[in-house]
């Protein structure tokens, strides 16, 4: 396991983080089916030299947390430290933040969190955390040993990423990160601007979900056609790592080959260890993905409201991500989410009121039908 160290706060931790939010189960409402074999995956990992634990309030039917604590018995609690959320949606004032904390405490069954986040904020997320008090609750908690650091995690455009930032005394940050996501969220530009503050920066997504796990069949030809040979997981791990202002790049595993496989691969891989050739192999699978978009769109969303009630960049995001990653449209939340809000293209009205908003002059009409066609 190689070892990094956490910018300005000089904490040491493993490479690999071990997500344990999805144990078995793909969606927050999802329960730990098997809470033996979680407990057995978190020790297989610390013993493997892990030593970095991400959880969360929410998740696993907000069971993730106590999992965590119970495989954290027995002498683990020492060896790791903890990551946390405050979700916005579940505090609103400090006695609840006081009474959420103590909860998660509990569950953890410890006396204090290591990285305590505000759970997936925007700008206006943490305009909101704000207004109930929760910098001063988190300066607080921190004097009084409750928590060691004060963190967020983060969905949001580069724009908000930097402006909260910039807008309070952060230990540690969480985002999206990929070489698929250069651009998006707060992106590489985030990265470094963390970097620049000396904030450590702990990756999630680092596979997209598990879409970038496999590659398709003119993504998987660049791989096949370079001289070294890396599965398409390592590839996307070692491209993280590389970055050196990467502190953690979190991997959640349902599985004891998967833990092994990881452990491997994070032996592996050191800060500015990609040469130019395999960082332009990384530039050219990039490339290879985005050629199989299907649509332009740019969700800038000039087309909605669509009269009709259709979520016209909704349908084409998942459209284009089905096309890019060839994954089962029937799994796909956001998808889903469509079906249930009843937004699918099935509700055109045909009247060409988003054709004539769309900056990028796309044929939305036609093209929502083949999509809504494809999708099943």
């Amino acid at each position: 396991m190689k070892y990094r160290t956490m910018g300005k706060l000089g904490v040491k931790t493993s490479a690999f983080g071990l997500g344990c939010m999805r144990f078995n189960g793909e969606a927050s409402g999802d329960t730990v089916i098997d809470e033996q074999k979680a407990i057995n995956l978190i020790r297989q990992a610390i013993d493997g030299g892990v030593t970095y634990l991400d959880t969360a309030y929410v998740y696993l039917n907000k069971t993730s947390e106590i999992v965590v604590g119970k495989a954290l018995r027995d002498g683990y609690r020492d060896k790791v430290t903890i990551a946390t959320k405050m979700p916005l949606g579940s505090v609103s004032d400090r006695q609840s933040m006081e009474a959420l904390l103590a909860e998660e405490l509990e569950k953890l069954q410890t006396d204090h969190i290591d990285f305590y986040l505000m759970h997936g904020i925007d700008k206006e997320d943490w305009e909101q955390f704000k207004t109930i008090g929760a910098p001063q609750f988190f300066d607080d908690m921190k004097k009084e040993g409750k928590i060691r650091y004060k963190c967020f995690s983060f969905h949001g455009s580069y724009e908000d990423f930097a402006y909260i930032l910039n807008d309070y005394d952060w230990d540690m940050v969480q985002i999206q990160l990929n070489y698929m996501d250069i651009e998006n969220q707060a992106g590489l530009k985030g990265l470094k601007l963390a970097g620049e503050k000396g904030i450590p920066v702990v990756i999630m997504e680092g596979l997209l979900g598990g879409r970038l796990s496999h590659a398709p069949e003119n993504v998987q030809a660049l791989y096949d056609a370079f001289p070294v040979k890396r599965s398409p997981v390592e590839w996307a791990f070692r491209w993280l790592c590389h970055h050196p202002e990467v502190a953690v790049v979190l991997s959640g595993c349902n599985e004891p080959e998967q833990i092994e496989e990881n452990l491997r691969i994070f032996d592996a891989v050191e800060a500015g260890a990609m040469d130019e050739n395999e960082l332009q192999l990384m530039e050219n699978v990039r490339k290879a993905y985005l050629a199989r978009t299907k649509i332009g769109c740019t969700g800038c969303k000039y087309c909605m409201p669509c009269p009709g009630g259709v979520n016209i960049p909704g349908i084409f995001s998942v459209w284009n991500n089905v096309s890019l990653y060839c994954t089962d449209p029937a799994k796909d939340w956001g998808l889903k989410r469509i079906r249930e809000n009843d937004a699918g293209a099935d509700k055109c009205l045909s009247c060409g009121a988003c054709e004539a908003a769309c900056p990028q002059h796309l044929p939305i009409i036609g093209q929502l039908q083949q999509a809504w066609k494809e999708l099943g």
